[in-house]
């Protein structure tokens, strides 16, 4: 399965050393994102929380510095839910310098053009939003479908997470029409490499490195299906 292979050669890249530094990269900067997150819940809890309650045994409770303390539990829950919005938001961050070091590696008579970098940005947002908002349905509806919430979970992530790294693959060789065009031809491919991926960031540690193994896995995907495979160096 072509997507299968993709996802392989780029876990083989995860440790060369020139994509290796990335992975640490993306591992400071999503640990750091989510701490300062639970940071702001922590406080705003504490701030806001009104008054205090009174309880058999325990006495009087301070709401504020219990609930703030009690939103520690949030952490891993957001790292499940939002895992999937960070990835779409990093991938305008090292989606290039990703598929550059790859294509360098595997494909060097096939190296790509770097796309502006605020273009691949502004095209990931409306995507990290699209993706915050699968997660959040998720989470609300799961009371209601039950054991159908992790498909529509993984398969809508998978749609939104294959569209976007596969268009930002796609473009570093190709206009933004033939990119799009491409992409739907492939539709397949690339939603199957999504899923994936969007597996990947609910494994807890592991999830950290899935941007960056999710922009190499699109890059080999795209001279896959494009018929531009290579070999390493």
């Amino acid at each position: 399965m072509t997507a299968t292979r993709a996802l392989l050669l780029g876990w083989a890249d995860l440790l060369r050393p020139r994509i290796f530094g990335l992975v640490l990269m993306g591992v400071v900067l999503t640990i750091g994102l989510f701490v300062m997150l639970q940071i702001v819940i922590f406080w705003a809890v504490r701030l806001l929380a009104p008054g205090s309650i009174t309880l058999p045994v325990w006495g009087e409770i301070t709401l504020g510095p219990a609930l703030s303390w009690g939103s520690l539990a949030l952490f891993p829950i957001m790292g499940f839910f939002l895992m999937a919005p960070v990835a779409a938001a990093f991938s305008g961050l090292f989606s290039d310098r990703v598929a550059e070091r790859v294509e360098a590696i595997h494909y060097p008579h096939r190296r790509g053009s770097e796309p502006d970098f605020w273009d691949g940005l502004l095209e990931s947002l409306p995507v990290m939003g699209a993706v915050l908002l699968v997660g959040l349905v998720s989470l609300l509806l799961t009371p209601f479908i039950g054991p159908l919430a992790p498909v529509l979970f993984y398969g809508a992530n998978g749609w939104l997470l294959g569209r976007e790294f596969f268009q930002m693959a796609a473009r570093r060789h190709l206009s933004q029409p033939d990119a799009t065009n491409l992409r739907r031809s492939r539709s397949f491919a690339a939603t199957s490499l999504g899923v994936m991926i969007a597996f990947g960031l609910t494994v807890p540690l592991l999830n950290i490195a899935v941007p960056v193994l999710a922009a190499a896995g699109f890059t080999h995907l795209y001279h896959l299906v494009t018929g531009r495979a290579g070999r390493a160096a």
